[in-house]
């Protein structure tokens, strides 16, 4: 697979708490260049990256990241305000205390009111794998579908493990076809994210990508236009 089909599919990441603008304005910058799929930043940045890039570049930002934990309408009001400062795309963090008390109802709640707040903005929803057992990794499939998101994600990146292999088969074998696959958190190489984008992932979160893009780049004295 050559770098350029990769870079397509990736969401060039920077969401490090201290991230300054000018590291999003370099962020955006190299997701132009590269023709990546989106920048995923901070929402407080959201607002300044879309002045910059205007069309260029699609704008995405997490939403109850990392943890979760805020209440639904916490997550929805956060989503809207987003949109409002002009995301394209919204990650958000599902509830895990609902999903470990098993309360399947309010789970799909907290998703529906994201994707009701935001219903024409294109909306994944992370589910982070490495907390969850392989039954409830197969039931949040499940609701994901049910609450008509467009992506179901492995990962924030800010837990204990990224996305895996098997979580990426297991997630693409149990989502029908219209609900796609996006693997985050420690896709480290071009082995990577090739593995994951064989196994059906069809979103790589990941800024490891470009950096790599740009090291063959120096390595190679290649034209931008090659990208």
């Amino acid at each position: 697979m050559e770098i350029k089909d990769i870079l397509e599919k990736c969401d060039h990441t920077l969401l490090r708490v201290d991230c300054t603008s000018e590291e999003i304005r370099k962020l955006c910058d190299q997701a132009i260049k590269y023709h990546c799929a989106s920048v995923c930043i901070p929402p407080c940045h959201v607002a300044g990256a879309k002045r910059y890039v205007g069309d260029q570049m699609k704008v995405c930002t997490v939403i109850g990241f990392p943890n979760g934990y805020h209440t639904s309408a916490v997550k929805a009001f956060e989503a809207a305000d987003a949109v409002k400062n002009g995301a394209d795309e919204v990650d958000m963090v599902i509830n895990l205390s609902m999903v470990k008390d098993g309360c399947w109802d309010l789970v799909e709640k907290d998703i529906r009111a994201v994707a009701e707040a935001v219903p024409d903005t294109l909306l994944k929803v992370i589910i982070e794998c490495c907390l969850l057992t392989e039954e409830e990794k197969i039931k949040m499939c499940e609701i994901v579908t049910k609450c008509g998101a467009e992506y179901i994600k492995t990962s924030t990146g800010f837990s204990k493990g990224g996305a895996t292999r098997e979580d990426v088969k297991l997630m693409r074998e149990h989502c029908p076809s219209f609900v796609k696959v996006k693997a985050a958190g420690g896709i480290s190489s071009l082995q990577d994210a090739e593995d994951f984008i064989a196994l059906g992932a069809e979103r790589l979160g990941t800024s490891r990508i470009v950096k790599l893009a740009m090291e063959l780049e120096n390595a190679e004295g290649a034209p931008d236009e090659k990208y």
